[in-house]
C-alpha cells in the first residue's frame, strides 16, 4: 500500500473541472472528473443539498440533474482523504462556478475559494501513515497561527500563490 495517495494532490477544493455525469441517483449525481478517469476518485454532485431551497418541486428539482453521458462544467467544493477511496464533492451552482465561498476553518468567517480569493488550501498529513485532511484557511489566519518568531514562515503564508 502507498503511504500517501498522490494522484489527487493535484485538485483543490476551488478549482473548476470536467465532469462526466455517469449515473442518477435520488440524492444526485455520480460522475468522474475528465483527465482523472483512472485516478481512483469517488466524485458525485449532491443536488438536493444544492438546489432543494431553490425549486419548489421535486419534478422541479430532477429537470436540473445534468444527463447521463454528459459533460458539465463543476467546481471542486471539497476533497476527503481519509481513507481510499478519495471522495470529491462537485458544485454545479452557476453562483459557485462563478466564485465559490466556504469558511474559514479557523475564524469561521466566509472566505473565497476561487483564483483571487483570499483562501489557502492545506492539506495535513501524519508521518504515521495514508490519509489526509484538508483545511481552508485565510492567509492572514495561517500567518496569525504561526510563532512570531519565525517570521519568515509568517511572510510566505500571507505570500504563497500570489503574483509578485
Amino acid at each position: 500500500m502507498e503511504r500517501f495517495e498522490t494522484k489527487s494532490l493535484a485538485l483543490m477544493p476551488g478549482q473548476k473541472v470536467q465532469a462526466r455525469v455517469l449515473s442518477h441517483h435520488p440524492w444526485g449525481a455520480v460522475v468522474e472528473i475528465v483527465g482523472y478517469e483512472n485516478a481512483g476518485l469517488s466524485a458525485s454532485i449532491d443536488m438536493i443539498q444544492q438546489f432543494s431551497q431553490t425549486t419548489s418541486s421535486h419534478d422541479e428539482l430532477l429537470a436540473l440533474f445534468p444527463p447521463i453521458g454528459s459533460q458539465i462544467d463543476a467546481m471542486i467544493e471539497q476533497i476527503h482523504r481519509w481513507h481510499p477511496p478519495v471522495s470529491v464533492q462537485l458544485t454545479i451552482r452557476p453562483a459557485d462556478l462563478e466564485s465559490l465561498g466556504w469558511r474559514c476553518d479557523f475564524c469561521g468567517e466566509r472566505i473565497t475559494l476561487s483564483p483571487g480569493g483570499d483562501a489557502l488550501v492545506l492539506d495535513s498529513r501524519s508521518s504515521d501513515g495514508p490519509g489526509s485532511h484538508t483545511i481552508i484557511s485565510h492567509r492572514h489566519c495561517l500567518a496569525e497561527r504561526i510563532r512570531p518568531e519565525n517570521a519568515g514562515e509568517r511572510a510566505r503564508a500571507l505570500k504563497i500563490g500570489k503574483m509578485c
